[in-house]
């Protein structure tokens, strides 16, 4: 077992970079008989674009599987890794692979999703406190500004500067670990750069704001079939999830 140790980092990162790459948003709508995400509204794959097909369950579901993915590899690795020789490093690493999967997933041809729901797990999973302190951040902004956009992206740039700032506080500050975290923030600010682009403009939809209802499209093949919802919203803006 001690001559395959220098192996369980790679097999961490690999397994987690896995984890990541199911695209929930994906299979929870296959499951439950909705329409692709990927063929509406954003054609996000995330929470967010699911709630577009009309069901909350739904997207409440996604919501809660891409952040598990994000926070079990690190709970794992920081609760049971010390026998296997997995430190610090690990955590970070394995952290930041689940996040890229769910970004770049190698089971759905490398198109994902923003990754804010995922990220979210991470970070819960390096600390509860520093997890609640970012929810905070996001509700925050979320509730003064009404842009889920703006209050996804605080949020990531100030998850590694508290985590820096409350070493000794709430927990012991580890680099590498506060390396993947800035990494995953800058990740974040790239994936929601159409949103700080429209966000400027003074373009971007603002939290609770109805879309228009989507007109209806002639079918060559008569009425749609009654076990296949379709999104309920036309909006063609992409959100944070």
């Amino acid at each position: 077992m001690e001559s395959l140790q220098p192996f369980f980092p790679v097999v961490a990162t690999l397994l987690a970079y896995s984890l990541g790459s199911l695209s929930f948003a994906v299979i929870v709508s296959r499951v439950m008989g909705l329409s692709d995400p990927r063929t509406f509204g954003s054609k996000n794959p995330g929470a967010t674009n699911v709630l577009r097909s009309g069901s909350k369950a739904a997207a409440v579901l996604t919501l809660l599987l891409d952040a598990a993915k994000g926070w079990l590899p690190v709970f794992l690795v920081a609760r049971y890794g010390q026998a296997y020789g997995l430190g610090e490093g690990t955590q970070a690493m394995v952290g930041l692979a689940a996040f890229l999967g769910h970004l770049y997933p190698v089971f759905f041809r490398f198109v994902g999703g923003k990754g804010v729901a995922t990220a979210a797990g991470v970070v819960l999973g390096v600390s509860g406190w520093l997890g609640l302190i970012t929810l905070l951040v996001w509700l925050g902004m979320a509730l003064a500004f009404r842009y889920s956009s703006l209050a996804s992206i605080t949020a990531a740039l100030m998850a590694p500067v508290i985590y820096v700032l409350a070493d000794g506080s709430f927990w012991i500050k580890s680099n590498p670990v506060a390396l993947a975290v800035a990494v995953m923030a800058l990740l974040l600010m790239y994936r929601h750069a159409e949103n700080i682009n429209r966000l400027i403009k003074g373009t971007e939809s603002r939290l609770g704001k109805k879309a228009a209802a989507p007109k209806p499209e002639p079918s060559a093949h008569g009425p749609a079939k009654h076990g296949h919802r379709h999104p309920a919203s036309g909006s063609h803006h992409k959100e944070s999830s």
